[in-house]
């Protein structure tokens, strides 16, 4: 079976040579047992080559399931693939299989593997190697001889290099990697996507059939698409129903795109060979470490004028970038004589008897914590109160699964 005959079997559109060598790929492993790891962006369509790996290989007779990793709670995990028996923790009412025993002879799809606790991983890397591994609660070794393809949309080599994921279990499950290439490297592809999930709208809704204008044409095929052919699709459906205008031109399918900007987060970025992942929480961090850096400031210059109320000129003087930062931030530059140094006139002072004032001990108010796990721990705090102990709500609240959040809450002992 060659690359064309895979697209039509599979409903498979674009010619793109990213997409046809990575088709190209998948063909040539299939018939082997050897594990795959699919990397590629979310909505980029992994889970289709996972089934193209399993239909035309020696098992396609045999079972096929997809489970997604990151979907499943970390405290039952490992349950939920290899199985419990009896009595093993509490509500284990019955012996349970595991999805590698109910898959034996077949092919397992471990899509987000990335988001596995490192426990799991242990015992994931055994059924790799041996093919062995022990049900939750028991000591008698089961066997299975199941295909592993696995997939995940993060930099699995820097989880690793950070601790997150096993370097071993790396190696064993990227035999051959097989990348998926994103919409916006398939430039081509875009408009004949966009062009088959729209007629196959039209035809689902009863509704005519939906024109794109030149210009219409080229925003689509040059908006960056951070979701996809998910995010494709889930547009060419929002056309389909809601336009009444069925020619749309540039002007209204923006109407239908977030804009770029909320379009790229988060992003990565790579500097001197390291990797730093920035994100909105990372974001608040850096405001939060700068207001707190300007109220520390604004705490000794208020402790000074305390100190030596007599003496604004002297603390003028010392202090020239708090009273230059202070000044900019309340009064905007609007002109070039505003530009010029500040220079303060101590007001006259009336020589009376000053009140004696005790020094103040600055070390409970500057020195504070930087600690990310501190910040971290205060925002989980907030977010859960907020939703009165719902962490559904409150991992939807800070942005990260409810799986990662169970997680963070044992590691930080909430």
């Amino acid at each position: 079976m060659n690359v064309q005959e895979i697209k039509q079997r599979f409903g498979i559109i674009g010619n793109s040579p990213l997409l046809n060598r990575a088709i190209d790929i998948a063909r040539q492993v299939a018939p082997t047992d050897i594990s795959v790891l699919i990397t590629g962006e979310s909505g980029s369509g992994k889970e289709a080559f996972s089934h193209i790996i399993h239909n035309i290989s020696h098992r396609k007779h045999g079972p096929f399931i997809a489970v997604n990793c990151g979907a499943i709670p970390e405290g039952t995990v490992d349950s939920e693939l290899f199985g419990h028996v009896k009595g093993s923790f509490t509500n284990a009412v019955d012996d349970r299989k595991g999805y590698f025993e109910v898959v034996n002879g077949g092919t397992i799809f471990l899509d987000e593997v990335a988001e596995l606790p490192l426990g799991t991983q242990a015992r994931l890397l055994r059924i790799l190697e041996t093919g062995e591994y022990l049900r939750v609660g028991s000591s008698k070794v089961q066997k299975t001889d199941v295909r592993i393809v696995a997939a995940t949309n993060v930099e699995v080599y820097d989880a690793v290099q950070k601790g997150k994921f096993r370097e071993d279990l790396y190696y064993r499950l990227n035999t051959v990697p097989l990348r998926i290439p994103s919409l916006r490297e398939r430039k081509e592809d875009v408009y004949l996507l966009f062009r088959k999930f729209v007629a196959d709208f039209s035809e689902k809704y009863r509704s005519p059939s939906i024109q794109l204008t030149e210009d219409a044409r080229q925003v689509l095929e040059n908006y960056s698409w951070p979701g996809n052919v998910r995010q494709l699709r889930n547009l060419a459906e929002q056309i389909a129903v809601l336009e009444k205008n069925r020619e749309v031109d540039a002007i209204t399918l923006r109407h239908y795109l977030p804009t770029e900007q909320s379009s790229t987060l988060p992003m990565i970025r790579k500097d001197g060979g390291q990797s730093m992942d920035f994100s909105e929480r990372d974001i608040l961090y850096k405001v939060l470490f700068d207001m707190r850096k300007d109220i520390t400031d604004l705490k000794k210059l208020v402790v000074e004028i305390i100190q030596h109320p007599d003496g604004i000129n002297h603390i003028v003087q010392s202090n020239p970038q708090i009273i230059t930062k202070l000044y900019s931030d309340v009064q905007p530059f609007e002109s070039e004589e505003i530009r010029q140094p500040i220079n303060i006139e101590p007001a006259p002072v009336a020589h009376t008897p000053q009140p004696h004032y005790h020094p103040i001990n600055l070390a409970e108010e500057v020195e504070e914590s930087l600690s990310l796990n501190d910040q971290e721990a205060d925002l989980i705090k907030k977010a859960l109160k907020k939703h009165k102990g719902k962490r559904k709500y409150a991992a939807t609240e800070l942005g990260i699964s409810e799986r990662t959040l169970y997680r963070k809450i044992k590691e930080l002992n909430l």
